[in-house]
């Protein structure tokens, strides 16, 4: 675990991509979370993750300059559906529980907030991921419902995968 100092969320850059790769293959291999390949590839990852405008990718970075966790977000949707936000988060299992999550989450709802969206959805919240849905829920996301048995958990097999919303704007 870094130092226990203050955690800063910054735009991430090019440079940043060595410390985002291990975060991002740690949580594939783990299969636990995200709907991803256990062993995916790098380049194409990489061309996935740091999509760059409209959309925006952060790291989370402990005193020491060494990033925690990672997120991207853009708009949900094309066309009719751009006016709600989604993102995706990961942080590095070696930091968790220490604010490195809330941290993200409160910098994706401030960016969409500011970027003028009516709100924030995530598609798709894996049951079992217990930690994660205690964050959102504490940060004033809900659930709007749940698709049984659509994640296939490595260990636990078929568990629900939960959509969670977040009112910014009122439309």
């Amino acid at each position: 675990m870094a130092d226990s100092g203050p955690i800063v969320v910054r735009e991430a850059s090019g440079e940043d991509w060595p410390g985002i790769w291990p975060i991002i293959a740690e949580v594939a291999r783990a299969g636990e979370t995200i709907a991803m390949d256990a062993t995916p590839d790098e380049a194409t990852v990489r061309a996935d993750w740091m999509t760059g405008p409209p959309g925006r990718v952060t790291v989370a970075c402990g005193p020491d300059g060494a990033i925690l966790g990672t997120a991207n977000m853009y708009a949900n949707r094309p066309a009719q559906g751009s006016h709600v936000a989604s993102g995706t988060i990961m942080v590095d299992a070696r930091e968790r529980g220490r604010g490195v999550g809330r941290a993200l989450v409160r910098d994706l709802v401030s960016w969409a907030a500011g970027s003028g969206y009516a709100g924030i959805q995530f598609n798709a919240v894996v049951d079992t991921n217990i930690a994660a849905i205690r964050l959102y829920e504490s940060e004033g996301f809900t659930t709007l419902g749940a698709a049984p048995g659509a994640f296939i958990h490595p260990t636990q097999g078929s568990v629900g995968l939960r959509i969670m919303w977040r009112q910014i704007h009122r439309g």
